[in-house]
């Protein structure tokens, strides 16, 4: 049996990220730089999503920016977080 994979698949495949890669998206989110200023929902689902694989740090970070955080933003952070499981599940298991 032959499986035939073409370049244009590889274009469009994402990257699979580990709870080191999600921990270091989450800290680039919640720190302010001269291009852009922090972004704390993004930052709680990366490092929600980095505590999930098992990142004591990450899980750190997100309760502390849960203090900081509205209910609204939490909830916004745990919906992308979820969206982004539904997407992503089997290969974060692999």
């Amino acid at each position: 049996m032959t499986v035939s994979v073409g370049a244009e698949q590889f274009d469009t495949a994402e990257a699979v990220l580990s709870g080191e890669e999600m921990y270091r998206l989450g800290l680039m989110a919640s720190t302010e730089d001269d291009a852009e200023a922090f972004d704390l929902v993004t930052a709680h689902k990366w490092f929600n999503l980095a505590a999930m694989l098992g990142n004591l740090e990450a899980r750190a970070y997100r309760e502390e920016l849960a203090n900081e955080m509205s209910n609204e933003q939490v909830a916004e952070a745990q919906r992308q977080a979820r969206e982004y499981l539904t997407t992503h599940r089997a290969n974060l298991t692999s």
